[in-house]
């Protein structure tokens, strides 16, 4: 399975740009790049800091419940790729997440210095200083996600791969057209999944899944947690019945 943003849409995370414009003048360029941040990180880090606050202040919602508590009854056999960075998923309790984009709530090193870690945890709000700075070497940290242009961690990427050898493959509120994570769910269909689009409204992708579903995805997955739990209800109450 992989989400995006459609699934934290009902938690009220902003997007991207926010709905009340205050960045609407600045391109994918200006704030989400290497480049961007080498130039101006005062300006990158203003950006990010204002998505941090905003995003402390919201809950996970249904569609996080639901994945939540599929990863618990599962488990190990459960895996959610997540392209957001929000970190609500982790709040809802999920396991076996795999984070594609990393996290607004880690840091790293700038510089990559030796002495500090790939990444490191920071949930502060507000940051403490702004640049916040690497413990280690007290240059600039940067925020721990992939930024556009950037690889995707080849361990994540591995992991990713790993859980497309599956039954079943949802993709749930995201478009589906932008790589490398739109290449999981036709990797998961040629190696055998039957795979599941969930979005509000039909998207180019969706004639290459086996079957497309509209709405919101709280609303959708709780439906159909409803189903599965009626169905291993009735399974169980099959077994009981039939060692009698």
């Amino acid at each position: 399975m992989i989400t995006g943003a459609g699934v934290s849409a009902a938690s009220g995370v902003p997007t991207f740009r926010g709905e009340d414009g205050l960045w609407s003048s600045f391109r994918v360029e200006d704030l989400a790049t290497p480049e961007a941040f080498a130039r101006d990180p005062d300006l990158v880090w203003k950006w990010y800091a204002w998505r941090r606050e905003l995003v402390s202040a919201c809950k996970p919602n249904r569609a996080h419940e639901v994945l939540a508590a599929w990863s618990r009854r599962r488990a190990p056999r459960f895996t959610l790729i997540t392209q957001n960075v929000d970190g609500l998923h982790e709040r809802a309790g999920t396991r076996n997440l795999v984070r594609f984009h990393g996290s607004l709530w880690e840091l790293q090193c700038w510089k990559g210095c030796a002495k500090s870690p790939p990444r490191w945890r920071e949930e502060t709000v507000p940051l403490r200083e702004l640049p916040p700075r690497c413990p280690h070497c007290r240059g600039l940290a940067r925020p721990g996600v992939v930024w556009f242009g950037e690889p995707i961690d080849p361990a994540v990427l591995e992991a990713s791969l790993a859980a497309l050898d599956c039954d079943v493959f949802l993709v749930v509120g995201t478009s589906g057209l932008v790589y490398p994570a739109a290449g999981l769910a036709d990797e998961a269909r040629l190696r055998g999944a039957f795979t599941v689009e969930i979005n509000p409204e039909p998207t180019e992708a969706g004639d290459r899944f086996d079957l497309s579903i509209q709405g919101p995805a709280e609303e959708v997955l709780d439906r159909l947690d409803a189903r599965l739990a009626d169905s291993e209800e009735s399974s169980s109450g099959s077994r009981f019945n039939s060692s009698q």
